[in-house]
C-alpha cells in the first residue's frame, strides 16, 4: 500500500478523527458505579475470576515491597503491562451485556488480542510514566536519605513520624504521576475496544475529557481511589470485588463521556 492509499484508507481516517465528549454532571460517577455493579451481578464468574487475579497481583506486589523492595519496580512494571489487558476483559464483558450477549470468560480473555497493537503501545505509555515516577522516587530517597531513620522494615520506616517530610514529598510525587496516568487512561481502553482508534488518539481523548470536565473526572478518580483503599483494608481481599466493579464501571464511564453518534464528532484533528 502506497502512502497515498494509506492516508485514504477508512481506518486511517477514523484514527485521525477528533472524538467528541459529552457534558458531565456530578451524579454521573454514581450512575457508572451502579451500572457496573449490575453488570458484575449478571456475570459473577467472569468478574470474580478477574477479581482473584487482581487480588493475587496486589498481594505479590505488597509482599515484594515488604520483603525485597528492590524488586518492587520490576513487579510493578509487570502489573502495568498486564493491567490494560486485564481491564479490557471486564470492559468487554460489560460491552457484551449492552449488546444483549452473555459474557463468557474465554472471549473476555482473548479480546485484548484483537487490539494487541494499541494495548501494547498504551501499556508502554504507562510503563514510561512508571519509570519517570521511579526516577523521581529515587531522587526523593536521595534527598531524604540522611534524615530518615533506617531501623525496621519498609512499613515501619513509612509510619515513623520522624519521616513525615519524606512521606509527604513521596505522596505528592505519587499523586502527580497518578493523576497523569489516570488522565490518559480514564476512557482509553474502552475507546480502543469500541472504535478503531490508536493508543495515542485514545490517550489524548481521555486527557481532553479530564481537562474539559476536571471536577467531575476528579470526583471519578477519587471515587476509584477510595474504593481501592477501602478494599485494601481487609488484607486486600476486598479487591476481588472492588476492581471488577471499577472495571465494569469504566465501560459505562466511557459510554457516558464519549459521544456515541459519529455525526456529532468534531472533525479531523490537525
Amino acid at each position: 500500500m502506497t502512502p497515498e492509499e494509506a492516508r485514504r484508507h477508512p481506518l486511517a481516517h477514523e484514527t485521525r478523527r477528533r472524538v467528541s465528549v459529552h457534558s458531565l454532571g456530578w451524579r454521573d460517577p454514581l450512575r457508572w458505579l451502579r451500572a457496573g455493579w449490575l453488570d458484575m451481578v449478571r456475570c459473577p464468574w467472569v468478574s470474580l475470576s478477574y477479581g482473584l487475579t487482581f487480588m493475587c497481583l496486589t498481594w505479590a506486589l505488597g509482599l515484594t515491597f515488604l520483603r525485597d523492595p528492590e524488586f518492587t519496580l520490576m513487579l510493578a512494571s509487570t502489573v502495568l503491562l498486564l493491567g490494560p489487558a486485564l481491564a479490557m476483559g471486564l470492559i468487554q464483558a460489560s460491552r457484551s451485556q449492552e449488546m444483549g450477549e452473555r459474557p463468557r470468560l474465554r472471549p473476555c480473555l482473548l479480546v485484548c488480542w484483537q487490539a494487541r497493537a494499541g494495548v501494547a503501545l498504551f501499556a508502554g505509555l504507562l510503563l514510561v510514566i512508571e519509570l519517570l515516577w521511579a526516577r523521581s522516587a529515587m531522587l526523593i530517597f536521595a534527598l531524604f536519605f540522611d534524615t530518615m531513620g533506617q531501623s525496621g522494615n519498609a512499613l515501619q520506616i513509612l509510619t515513623d513520624p520522624a519521616n513525615l517530610d519524606f512521606v509527604l514529598a513521596y505522596a505528592a510525587v505519587t499523586a502527580l504521576f497518578g493523576a497523569v496516568a489516570f488522565g490518559i487512561s480514564a476512557v482509553s481502553i474502552p475507546l480502543m475496544l469500541d472504535r478503531p482508534v490508536d493508543a495515542i488518539t485514545a490517550a489524548l481523548t481521555s486527557l481532553r475529557a479530564c481537562l474539559e470536565h476536571p471536577w467531575v473526572m476528579l470526583l471519578w478518580g477519587m471515587t476509584i481511589a477510595s474504593i481501592t483503599l477501602l478494599a485494601l483494608a481487609p488484607l486486600g481481599a476486598g479487591l476481588m470485588l472492588a476492581w471488577p466493579l471499577v472495571g465494569h464501571a469504566s465501560w459505562h464511564a466511557y459510554r457516558g463521556i464519549i459521544a456515541n453518534d459519529a455525526r456529532t464528532q468534531l472533525g479531523v484533528e490537525g
